[in-house]
């Protein structure tokens, strides 16, 4: 059994962010991952990945990126930067060590692991709220004769050359795939059930990420009402794309849905071009046939499911009252148990201005809180 001042589930992007916070603090801690090692997530993401924010607001605590790499880091260069960062803050995660069991028992937090029991005053979760591949129901699809797998499995659009490919969903990881399977000579598609908003990924060669900071201030409703007309006038009409749009704004759809909307680097293009085709939401398969809700039908040779991962994986080994898990849906500092107990989740927040930039905030205000203990 050892012991420790905090544990850290987790060695990605919130718990590296948190240990090296600790670690500049100089306050004791443990980190564990049930993988190999850090940053597994963007280690098993698709070969053209890059950060769809902007490398100055996606830098964790205490260390830049490299001036030489570009405004939007492709995935090599995210891990990379995050290796340096493990190294920089001589971050020593205990690998392939899985969180079994995590529960309250006196003034600590005992963590049962596959490796062994540890004991906590302080415990910070770092998995991330995005950790479950949604699973793939679709009405028929065990008739497909194709190859149906979900956006966590996809590599590069060179395994798809020449096939009719249907990516299902719209958000940037499909939007980034479709644009990625047409590069590698595939011909994608697009299954879009719901209604969607899409920003511009850069007004003028500005990151528009960076322009939002500067209204993150206004109620979120009338900062998307301020931006519609600039917005409209960069993305054009969106419905005469086959795509319907939400009835609220960007700002709105993070904090009402817990989404973000597209930030857009070429597949509004795409679209327009005519190489990649709208389509609304899936009825049925039916062997290489797809029917869709609006009446439309074709064939396809392989489909990818871009339809996001289910939150919930820290309630199913982290033993509290539920009503702790209700606060995730708001920043740290807002959160009505923030630190009760010495609990505190790093990441989970989805946050209008970049998620790596929310991390970094998140940790160092967990690391005061814990510092003022």
């Amino acid at each position: 059994m050892k012991e420790t001042n905090t544990m850290i589930i987790g060695a990605s992007i919130s718990g590296l962010a948190s240990a090296g916070c600790l670690k500049r603090a100089g306050i004791d801690y443990i980190i564990i991952e049930k993988c190999g090692q850090v940053a597994t997530p963007w280690r098993n993401h698709y070969d053209r990945l890059h950060l769809h924010t902007n490398k100055k607001l996606s830098t964790l605590p205490y260390k830049k990126f490299p001036s030489n790499i570009p405004l939007y880091p492709t995935r090599l260069e995210v891990i990379k930067y995050m290796d340096e960062y493990r190294q920089q803050f001589d971050i020593q995660p205990l690998f392939r060590t899985e969180a079994i069991s995590i529960s309250r028992k006196r003034d600590f937090w005992v963590t049962e692991t596959n490796q062994g029991t540890f004991i906590s005053r302080n415990l910070i979760m770092a998995t991330g709220s995005f950790g479950l591949p949604r699973p793939i129901r679709i009405d028929g699809q065990d008739s497909f004769p194709g190859t149906i797998l979900h956006s966590s499995k996809y590599k590069t659009g060179k395994d798809f050359s020449g096939q009719r490919v249907l990516v299902i969903g719209f958000g940037n990881s499909a939007c980034e795939i479709a644009i990625d399977l047409h590069e590698q000579g595939a011909h994608p598609s697009m299954s879009v059930r719901s209604a969607v908003n899409v920003l511009p990924r850069d007004v003028f060669g500005i990151p528009v990420l960076q322009l939002g900071l500067l209204m993150s201030f206004l109620p979120a409703r009338l900062a998307d009402k301020l931006n519609a007309p600039l917005i409209n006038a960069l993305t054009g009409d969106i419905r005469k794309l086959g795509l319907r749009k939400l009835p609220y704004g960007p700002l709105e759809q993070i904090k009402k849905d817990q989404s973000v909307p597209l930030l857009d680097a070429g597949t509004l293009k795409l679209i327009r071009d005519g190489n990649c085709r709208i389509y609304q939401g899936i009825e049925l398969i039916e062997n290489s046939k797809v029917f869709f809700s609006d009446g439309n039908m074709a064939e396809f040779d392989s489909i990818i499911a871009a339809i996001g991962y289910d939150k919930g994986f820290e309630q199913n080994i982290l033993h509290v009252d539920p009503k702790r898990f209700r606060d995730l849906n708001v920043r740290v500092d807002k959160q009505k148990y923030f630190g009760e107990d010495g609990l505190y989740f790093c990441g989970f927040f989805v946050s209008p201005t970049g998620q790596i930039r929310e991390i970094a905030l998140d940790a160092r205000k967990i690391v005061r809180d814990i510092s003022k203990r």
